[in-house]
């Protein structure tokens, strides 16, 4: 069974936006639906793990070798592959669908 999946079905669950990366798409306290195991595709927002282990909301920006490059919106406040190299595809946990609170909307 794939990861991310079960009995064929992918997990669905919830992020929660910390910091201002990401803004003006999102903001600090807004409720995210989550796909894990979805496949990637260049500028979606995605869930991924920083080899520190950090839990991150991030774009992915392009497909590189050995994983993806993935990019704050807001360059001047976050932390990225600028800073921490190409996430390997195992890290990137989940693909962002929509906006659940406040204002629900299709991402």
């Amino acid at each position: 069974m794939g990861r991310g999946t079960t009995g064929g079905r992918r997990r669905v669950g919830m992020a929660v936006v910390r910091g201002a990366s990401m803004t003006p798409a999102l903001r600090p306290g807004q409720r995210l639906l989550v796909v894990y195991g979805a496949p990637v595709r260049a500028g979606k927002v995605v869930v991924a793990r920083f080899a520190d282990g950090t839990l991150a909301v991030k774009r992915a920006a392009e497909r590189r070798a050995g994983g993806w490059w993935l990019l704050s919106d807001n360059a001047a406040a976050g932390v990225d592959s600028r800073h921490r190299g190409v996430v390997p595809d195992d890290d990137v946990a989940g693909v962002v669908r929509a906006r659940l609170w406040p204002w629900p909307r299709l991402l």
